[in-house]
């Protein structure tokens, strides 16, 4: 691969930390990483954001404990089913309001409320179930199912309740619709983030390409946003770019090298420069596998290091 500000930044960069995350962990080590980073949660399994996201969605959080609930495909592999990439789901506003109002009855006759944030991300309060150990969507994407449903007391009654909704959206207009248009069905739905009470003020946080919950949580200003505004952005700001995490995860390395490129070309290369001219001071450059977070603080001075050449091996590290 042929990344020569990325070499650069790596070869160069002024200290580095290595952390090595369990394989069976249900955040994504960049996920563990940004819980730590904004002060929430207290373990790497431990992602409370539901009240976040409700906030950045304008609803006023109730009392009690809440979970992000998104609407899915669950497809059948040989021998298990896996949960589908949610960035392929395609859903519009009219249809996910159309299984919402469906399946709302049938949270409240177990004593769930439900709400609707937007097509993605709805809330569901179960105080009941605040122990059930949950996973990220993307932690659970492409993997055996049965290891990575919602597990704790409740978890009967939780896949009693998520059994009877896969029935009824199974017949529900819109999935015939859908598959008509060539879509994937919604034909289930996914809970996690579970909170009871509202996290500090997040910092500024910009997202390219990633899942619907981050971009929620991202400062409005910064959603989808590239170098020049997060560098233009008057505060500290953390980026999450997840073009290439799908390809990674799936092991897809012709895709996975065609996304680094444009990174280098569209984030890397701009960064490298601001630091040579000194608009940028400090850059923290943060790179995840399944298992390992390796983090990177790069300075004008470091760039300076003439021993040091410039590098690709910390992308193995």
């Amino acid at each position: 691969m042929q990344a020569p500000a990325l070499s650069w930044l790596l070869g160069r960069h002024a200290a580095s930390t290595v952390v090595r995350t369990e394989p069976d962990t249900r955040l994504l080590p960049h996920e563990a990483w940004l819980m730590h980073r904004i002060n929430i949660g207290s373990t790497s399994d431990n992602a409370p954001l539901a009240h976040a996201a409700m906030r950045a969605l304008d609803i006023a959080p109730p009392a009690g404990w809440w979970f992000i609930v998104h609407p899915v495909h669950l497809a059948l592999a040989r021998t298990h089913m896996v949960l589908g990439d949610p960035r392929k789901l395609h859903l519009d506003d009219a249809d996910a309001r159309a299984l919402f109002d469906a399946a709302k009855p049938y949270f409240d006759e177990v004593g769930k409320t439900l709400l609707y944030g937007d097509a993605n991300t709805w809330f569901m309060r179960a105080d009941d179930w605040r122990t059930m150990r949950t996973a990220s969507p993307d932690a659970a994407t492409g993997e055996n199912l049965a290891d990575w449903m919602p597990d704790g007391p409740a978890k009967r009654e939780f896949r009693q309740l998520q059994n009877e909704v896969q029935m009824l959206w199974h017949a529900h207009p819109v999935t015939a619709a859908r598959e008509l248009r060539g879509l994937v069905p919604v034909n289930s739905f996914w809970m996690w983030g579970g909170s009871d009470s509202m996290p500090p003020a997040l910092p500024a946080l910009a997202e390219s390409a990633c899942l619907p919950w981050l971009s929620v949580l991202a400062t409005p200003a910064l959603r989808g946003a590239g170098v020049a505004t997060v560098l233009a952005h008057p505060h500290d700001t953390i980026a999450v770019l997840g073009e290439a995490m799908p390809a990674g995860k799936e092991a897809d390395w012709s895709s996975w090298l065609m996304y680094m490129q444009q990174l280098e070309q569209q984030w890397f290369a701009p960064l490298l420069e601001a630091l040579r001219s000194g608009r940028l001071k400090t850059l923290e450059l943060v790179l995840t596998s399944r298992t390992h977070t390796v983090t990177y603080t790069i300075t004008k001075g470091a760039l300076r290091k003439f021993w040091r050449s410039p590098s690709l091996q910390g992308l193995t590290a």
